[in-house]
């Protein structure tokens, strides 16, 4: 694989160390933290959630139609 320069800020590099292990790569870490995203199924989860709000706000009556 061929390496590549991102840019982020320093306190961004070091929260990113906070989850790495020893000898792991920065590119190792964020591998890690989005298979682990991907196993929650994060994207699915805010769906449903968007959906569960847009249907809760359909069942509100405005105070001025009471």
């Amino acid at each position: 694989m061929m390496p590549t320069t991102i840019q982020i800020d320093k306190e961004t590099r070091e929260h990113l160390k906070r989850f790495g292990y020893k000898s792991e790569s920065y590119s190792d870490i964020i591998e890690r933290l989005m298979a682990y995203c991907e196993e929650l199924d994060l994207e699915r989860m805010v769906q449903e959630r968007w959906e569960r709000l847009q249907r809760e706000k359909e069942e509100y009556v405005p105070l001025d139609e009471i």
